[in-house]
C-alpha cells in the first residue's frame, strides 16, 4: 500500500481553530527540527560540561529544557521512532543499527513526519545523516515525504571524504562497535587489494545523485550551508519542515584545528576533538538560526534540538553521572538532550520534568500545526504540545524503551509466569524502571581528565548473569539502588506490562548482509542495489 493511500485512509481531520493558539500566528509555524548525533547528556554547557555550547545554551534558556526526555540508545531506532510516532517492536527494528550491507529499512508502510506534513502543506528537506534504508530507491528520503535531501544514507563516515566501510552482519555474530573508522587516501587504495569481506564506499547525495566535488569540506560546514541556502530559498507564504541530522559529533573523530584551541588543557585526545567537534556544531545552530532570524523566519518557527542516544564514551562521550552509555538500556544511553524554543511558544525560559519520548514529536508536531490525528493510525507518540508550550502536565505515564529477542538470553529465568527476565528489555512506569537480560556496560564514566569526578567513580561488581534491576529514577536518575529484590509487586507489575507489550510485537528485521550491496559494482558509491 502507498503511503498516500496510507494517509487518504487513515489520517486526519483539519482543525484550524488551534493556529489561533500559536500567538496569532497566520499561517503554520516552520518547523527546525535539529539531531545531533552520539551527543552525550554531559556534554551541553547547561548540563555543567566544559566544552562550550553558548549558542545551544542561549536558546535552551529561552525555550522549554526537556529533561525527562528519552530517546533510544542507538541510531537506527532513534530515528526511526522520531519519524513515524511508533516503537520499534512495531517496526521490526528492535535489533541494532541497519548496516549499509544489508537489506532492509524502516518498513514503507509507516508514514513519516515529512509525508504528514506534505499532505498539510508544507515543503519538506532533509539534510545530513538517514540511516534508515539504502537498498532500495524506496527506502531513501526523497520517497518517505522529503521534496529535498543533501546527505549520507548509511550510518558513519568520514567528515572529509564521506568513505565508509562495512563488513559482513547477520544475526548470529553482530554488535555494533559504535566507531567508524577514519579512512584515509592510503586506505582506500589498499582496500583495493583486500582480502577480508569488506565494502567500501563513498555517500553524500544531492537530491539521490551523487556528490562528487565535496571531498576535502567537513560536513558540519557543508550540512550547516546547505540548510541556510534552503532558509533562503524559502517561499515566505509556504510553511517548511528542515529535518537538520548532523553527522556531528558521532566518530570518527574529526574536526578542523581552530575548533581545538579552546580545548588544550583536555589530555584524553578523543574527548579533545570531541569537545572542539560539538563547538563547530554548536556555532552550526547559531548560523542556522541566525539565517532564520535574518530572512524573517524566526517569529514563525519551532525550532526543536535532540539528540539520537547517550554519548559513545570510546569515541570522547560523557554521560556523567548517568551509568552505561550509548548501546547500553541504562539512563546513560536512553536520557537525551531536547529542548523547544520559538517565540510561538507560551512559556519561555522552563526547565520541564514531565515524561517525553522520542516517538511523541510526532503527534506533538501534529498539534503544532493545527491537526488533530485519528487514532486508527495507532501511533505510540503522545502529543506533548500542551505540555510543552503551556506548562500542563504531560500524558504519558510510561516508555517502553525496547524488547530485543535476538539479544542473547542471560542468566535464569525468574519467573515462568510473566516476561521472561532473561531477554533484553527495559520499560519505564511512572517513577520507576525495570531492566532485563543483558543491558550493557553497567559502569559509570566520567572522562579521564575530570579529577574532581574520580572520587565519585564507582565500577559495577554485579554478577554477569544478573538480569533484572529495578530503580526510581525520580530520586536516583544515577541508578545506584537496585529495588529489584524488595520491591517484588513492583517488578511483577512491570514484567506484565512487557509481557504486554511482547504480544504486540512484530518479527524483528535483521537480514544477512548482501555482497550485491558492494559499492564497485555501482560507480564506488553506496546505495540502492535491488
Amino acid at each position: 500500500m502507498s503511503v498516500n493511500k496510507v494517509f487518504s485512509e487513515l489520517f486526519y481531520v483539519v482543525t484550524f481553530f488551534h493556529l489561533a493558539t500559536l500567538a496569532g500566528a497566520q499561517r503554520k509555524p516552520n518547523i527546525v527540527f535539529v539531531v545531533a548525533d552520539d551527543y552525550g547528556f554531559h556534554d551541553i554547557g547547561y548540563h555543567g560540561s566544559e566544552i562550550f555550547t553558548p549558542h545551544l545554551d542561549k536558546l535552551a534558556a529561552q525555550g522549554v529544557k526537556l529533561e525527562n526526555y528519552y530517546v533510544q540508545p542507538i541510531c537506527s531506532p532513534t530515528r526511526s521512532q522520531l519519524l513515524t510516532g511508533r516503537y520499534q517492536i512495531h517496526t521490526g527494528l528492535q535489533h541494532n543499527i541497519i548496516w549499509p550491507s544489508q537489506p532492509y529499512g524502516m518498513p514503507l508502510e509507516f508514514p513519516t513526519i515529512a509525508n504528514f506534513l506534505k499532505e498539510n502543506g508544507y515543503t519538506t528537506h532533509a539534510v545530513g545523516k538517514w540511516h534508515l534504508g539504502l537498498y532500495k530507491k524506496e527506502y531513501t528520503p526523497l520517497n518517505r515525504g522529503f521534496d529535498t535531501f543533501y546527505g549520507y544514507w548509511e550510518g558513519g563516515e568520514d567528515y572529509y571524504t564521506y568513505y565508509n566501510c562495512d563488513t559482513w552482519h547477520n544475526k548470529s555474530i553482530d554488535i555494533e562497535s559504535g566507531i567508524t573508522k577514519s579512512y584515509s587516501e592510503k586506505d582506500i587504495q589498499s582496500h583495493q587489494n583486500s582480502d577480508k569481506t569488506q565494502w567500501c564506499g563513498y555517500d553524500l547525495r544531492d537530491m539521490d545523485k551523487p556528490v562528487t566535488n565535496m571531498n576535502g569540506s567537513y560536513s558540519t560546514y557543508v550540512y550547516t550551508s546547505k540548510s541556510i541556502d534552503i532558509i533562503n530559498k524559502a517561499n515566505p507564504e509556504k510553511p517548511f519542515f528542515l529535518y537538520l541530522a548532523y553527522q556531528a559529533v558521532h566518530s570518527p573523530m574529526e574536526v578542523p584545528d581552530i575548533y581545538l584551541e579552546p580545548y588544550k588543557h583536555i589530555q584524553d585526545k578523543n574527548r579533545r576533538i570531541y569537545a572542539g567537534m560539538t563547538s563547530c556544531m554548536d556555532e552550526g545552530v547559531a548560523n542556522v538560526t541566525n539565517a532564520l532570524k535574518a530572512k524573517g523566519l524566526w517569529d514563525n518557527t519551532i525550532f526543536i534540538f535532540t539528540t539520537d542516544n547517550g554519548g559513545e564514551v570510546l569515541a570522547g562521550g560523557n554521560n556523567w553521572p548517568l551509568r552505561g552509555y550509548k548501546h547500553t538500556l541504562w539512563e546513560g544511553g536512553v536520557r537525551g538532550i531536547s529542548f523547544v524554543t520559538s517565540p510561538l511558544i507560551q512559556q519561555k525560559g522552563v526547565i520541564s520534568e514531565e515524561l517525553m519520548h522520542v516517538s511523541d514529536w510526532f503527534p506533538t508536531i501534529a498539534d503544532i500545526i493545527g491537526v488533530h490525528m485519528n487514532s486508527s493510525l495507532k501511533l505510540d507518540g503522545t502529543n506533548q504540545w500542551p505540555m510543552i508550550s503551556k506548562g500542563e502536565t504531560s500524558k504519558r505515564k510510561e516508555i517502553l524503551h525496547n524488547i530485543d529477542i535476538l539479544t542473547p538470553l542471560n542468566g535464569d529465568r525468574m519467573y515462568n509466569d510473566t516476561f521472561d527476565t532473561r531477554i533484553r528489555a527495559a520499560i519505564r512506569m511512572g517513577n520507576y524502571k525495570l531492566i532485563t537480560g543483558m543491558p550493557g556496560d553497567g559502569n559509570w564514566y566520567p572522562p579521564p581528565h575530570d579529577s574532581h569526578l574520580k572520587n565519585h567513580k564507582f565500577n559495577s561488581t554485579e554478577a554477569s548473569n544478573k538480569n533484572i534491576w529495578l530503580f526510581n529514577v525520580k530520586v536516583d536518575p544515577c541508578e545506584v539502588i537496585d529495588l529489584s529484590g524488595v520491591l517484588l509487586d513492583q517488578v511483577r507489575l512491570m514484567l506484565d506490562r512487557l509481557l504486554y507489550y511482547n504480544a504486540t510485537a512484530v518479527s524483528p528485521l535483521y537480514p544477512e548482509s548482501d555482497p550485491n550491496c558492494d559499492p564497485t559494482l555501482h560507480g564506488g558509491y553506496w546505495g540502492p542495489w535491488q
